[in-house]
């Protein structure tokens, strides 16, 4: 009996270990690599370079967010890197009338984006891929257009709106505060609350869902206003930190934002995921760019060649070990 009672224990830990090592499969890779590039570059381990690290990732890191709500609950959104793009702009071109009027704005511009896309996505029941390329093709036209294809400095006056992207707290950067209090918020609001239940079960399957008594176009109408709003976010704190709206900012950031998305475990089929693992993916993206950048001898359009190859080996590396175990 006590033989049993200890496989029986020893088979629970197994099962315990083996979720933990599936699920935390990015954090591994993530952790395997900042040894390789400790022992590599001297410079790497810096209080100063890690947290160059964070900043820098800081922005994508609220975008993917974002894109982690929608593609939990089975939807895409390809008008993310345009958004933060419109926001920028639209917050230094009311940077003039103060931080607080330029970040509302922002964020209320590209909120209402994501309202449309929702909207676009649960009422109108148009394909999400189709909805969010024309956001993003016409976010991105507006942008340029506004701007007449130029950037807009920020007005001196907007203390508060570059403090967000250059100031700190203590010694912390802004903008990584930020991250941290948004993806414990949203990590909360996933696994303690309806709406989380919901964006679960809505992307596991709408149909089941709807039978439950879920409204799936309430769901999908709310993730995609939040995508919109961190979107336009992100948009003020890259203002905020490179001084000035660019209309040609976050070209690509979507695609980055999939990847970590991906790559922190979310299934593109919606359903399975969370928010921890994403950030996870997006701090390893970052210290991708770094270990390039730090290498030196790489040009940058071989060093895009070169992350899309370790990205590529990160994705097939976790889906190895998802199937093992």
């Amino acid at each position: 009996m006590a033989t049993t009672r200890s496989v029986a224990a020893g088979l629970r830990l197994l099962q315990r270990l083996t979720k933990l090592l599936r699920s935390q499969a990015v954090l591994l890779i993530l952790l395997s690599l900042a040894v390789f590039a400790s022992l590599r570059y001297e410079t790497f381990l810096t209080p100063l370079n890690l947290m160059n690290i964070m900043r820098q990732n800081s922005m994508l890191s609220l975008v993917a967010l974002g894109m982690t709500m929608v593609i939990l609950s089975g939807g895409i959104d390809l008008s993310v890197g345009s958004l933060v793009a419109l926001g920028g702009v639209i917050a230094a071109m009311f940077s003039g009338q103060g931080s607080f009027v330029a970040i509302a704005c922002a964020i209320a511009s590209t909120t209402i984006l994501g309202i449309v896309n929702g909207l676009l996505v649960s009422q109108a029941r148009l394909q999400p891929f189709v909805v969010t390329l024309f956001t993003a093709s016409a976010a991105r036209g507006l942008a340029l257009s506004i701007t007449q294809e130029r950037s807009i400095a920020l007005s001196p006056t907007a203390s508060g709106l570059i403090w967000l992207g250059r100031g700190f707290i203590g010694w912390v950067p802004v903008p990584v505060v930020i991250v941290a209090l948004l993806y414990f918020a949203a990590w909360f609001m996933l696994h303690r609350s309806r709406l989380g239940l919901h964006i679960f079960a809505v992307g596991n399957n709408e149909e089941a869902s709807r039978l439950m008594g879920v409204n799936p176009n309430r769901v999908k109408l709310a993730v995609y206003t939040f995508s919109g709003l961190l979107s336009g976010l992100a948009g003020v704190v890259l203002a905020g930190r490179l001084g000035a709206g660019q209309p040609v900012a976050a070209i690509g950031w979507e695609t980055d934002a999939i990847a970590a998305t991906v790559m922190g475990g979310t299934f593109l089929s919606g359903g399975e995921g969370s928010v921890f693992p994403t950030l996870i993916g997006v701090l390893l993206l970052g210290m991708m760019y770094n270990l390039l950048n730090l290498e030196g001898t790489i040009t940058p359009w071989w060093q895009l060649v070169l992350r899309g190859a370790l990205l590529l080996l990160v994705v097939l590396f976790q889906q190895r070990i998802a199937q093992k175990l």
